[in-house]
């Protein structure tokens, strides 16, 4: 059987690449080191950025060094690509035609997952460009779901979690993002997408309530499916859960809930075996 490798176009923050790269790691079944999936990244923080590519305040197109990284990783002969920064999405069809290799759309498994577990309304954190470029918002109504997305200054709040904490290495304050998030839920959003890579980083760090979906494990569990992997059992499957509990929600659990009698969508999981320092 031909080996699979997975390649990554990394960088896109640093500190997501690595959170992804943990991830694949941690939902792979392995008995030894070499079952895990083999993977061939490229590293470029360099790309420019591509929210302001896309809101115009940055005139320097990041595809070019996309579309570098993509091509140097076919050559290397990788089974497919993934992406961890969901607001690179937004170039995914320019991508996915200057290469023969899959490159992954996280953004359009993640509206698909979020279909089949029957929900109607979805709230959307990412980045500005995510935002207005509608990469969410397209994929969940082709879907049947209703995206909803924060106010001007619940948008300001997230901008400011994402580029002027989590990307400048600096504790988040996780006041603006409580305050998103009741916004959105008060809107009507059955589930909340943690929808930039960066974002994800607050699972690992923070204590979170149940009730979202993260694009990054959707991506990472694609990731090892496609390689020929197996999923450890308690990543194997989405589902909807109304009972609550650290270990059963993979982060710190406190019973902070999205809503009266709401469902919450999330994986089957148990607390990773990390030192605290690192959760």
């Amino acid at each position: 059987m031909e080996k699979k490798i997975l390649g990554v176009i990394g960088g896109l923050g640093p500190l997501a690449t690595a959170r992804f790269l943990e991830l694949v790691t941690h939902m792979t079944l392995t008995d030894r080191e070499q079952d895990n999936v083999d993977m061939i990244v490229y590293n470029f923080p360099s790309i420019p950025d591509r929210t302001g590519y896309i809101l115009g305040s940055n005139l320097r197109s990041p595809l070019p060094g996309l579309q570098s990284a993509a091509r140097a990783l076919a050559r290397q002969r990788v089974s497919c690509i993934a992406i961890p920064c969901v607001t690179a999405h937004y170039f995914h069809r320019e991508l996915q035609g200057c290469v023969p290799v899959p490159i992954l759309n996280g953004v359009e498994q993640t509206a698909r997952l979020i279909q089949s577990q029957g929900y109607h309304s979805a709230g959307i954190l990412a980045t500005e460009g995510t935002i207005r470029s509608r990469l969410f918002a397209r994929e969940l109504e082709l879907a049947g779901v209703t995206p909803i997305i924060p106010s001007e200054q619940g948008q300001a709040d997230i901008t400011h979690l994402i580029y002027e904490n989590i990307k400048a290495g600096k504790p988040p304050e996780m006041d603006r993002f409580d305050r998103v998030r009741k916004e959105l839920l008060d809107q009507g959003a059955e589930v909340i997408i943690l929808g930039c890579t960066e974002l994800s980083i607050l699972r690992r760090c923070e204590e979170i309530a149940p009730g979202y979906v993260d694009v990054m494990e959707v991506l990472a569990r694609e990731c090892i499916l496609r390689c020929g992997k197996r999923l450890r059992p308690e990543w194997s499957r989405w589902g909807k859960e109304r009972e609550y509990g650290e270990n059963r929600t993979g982060v710190s659990g406190k019973d902070q809930r999205p809503g009266a009698g709401q469902s919450r969508l999330r994986f089957r999981k148990r607390q990773l075996d990390l030192p605290a320092a690192v959760r």
